[in-house]
């Protein structure tokens, strides 16, 4: 792990594994334990740390120096609907932490709005890990999964111009349990990332 000084004078750390090229795309994971089973070709990876403001601080202080071809954010995801499992392409992220809607009321600007990313299930993000109650009930409203970088890595490849692909495994049920159920299955879901990896880039 390195500290790295962006341009607007906080140090944000992370961790570079590889080089970043114009031809090839930077894999983004938050943990290291996600990464863990990525390391199958030549692709750089960047671990950002937990929640949305690590990802968008460690992500745009790389991209301000360095340029991939494009962005693929790994990771793992709760299920907010039964028999949701497996690995899944997202073709919507929103934020569920932040009220967009009242801060537009209070500003007549939108910053926090849905980014569309294609066909897929809907993906929520936010700065807690959802674990049932009355924060999953809102939430399967709204999405299918749920995590905590997926918008901020979106949000940040728009604002650079990079094409971007969220790329989720099911690790929990985003309710009772979620914790001891993601902890017991971080390791497989990785080998399970590192499988999509394996067969959608580095095949051809």
């Amino acid at each position: 792990m390195f500290a790295l000084r962006a341009d607007l004078g906080f140090h944000v750390r992370m961790t570079l594994h590889g080089d970043i090229s114009l031809d090839r795309p930077l894999l983004v994971v938050a943990l290291e334990e996600e990464a863990a089973h990525l390391h199958v070709g030549e692709l750089p990876i960047l671990v950002t740390g937990v929640g949305k403001i690590c990802a968008a601080s460690s992500l745009a202080a790389i991209l301000s120096r360095q340029r991939p071809s494009r962005l693929v954010n790994l990771g793992t995801a709760g299920a907010l609907r039964e028999g949701l499992h497996g690995t899944h392409v997202i073709g919507r992220v929103i934020q569920h932490d932040f009220d967009d809607e009242a801060i537009f009321g209070l500003t007549g600007t939108r910053f926090g709005e849905p980014i569309e990313l294609g066909s897929g299930p809907a993906l929520a993000s936010g700065d807690v890990f959802v674990s049932g109650g009355a924060a999953r009930e809102q939430l399967v409203l709204r999405a299918d999964l749920v995590d905590m970088e997926g918008y901020a890595v979106a949000r940040v490849a728009r604002g650079f111009g990079l094409p971007v692909t969220l790329v989720k495994e099911v690790s929990d049920g985003a309710g009772e349990g979620a914790a001891r159920s993601w902890q017991e299955s971080l390791d497989y879901c990785a080998e399970r990332l590192g499988a999509w990896v394996r067969r959608e880039l580095l095949a051809a």
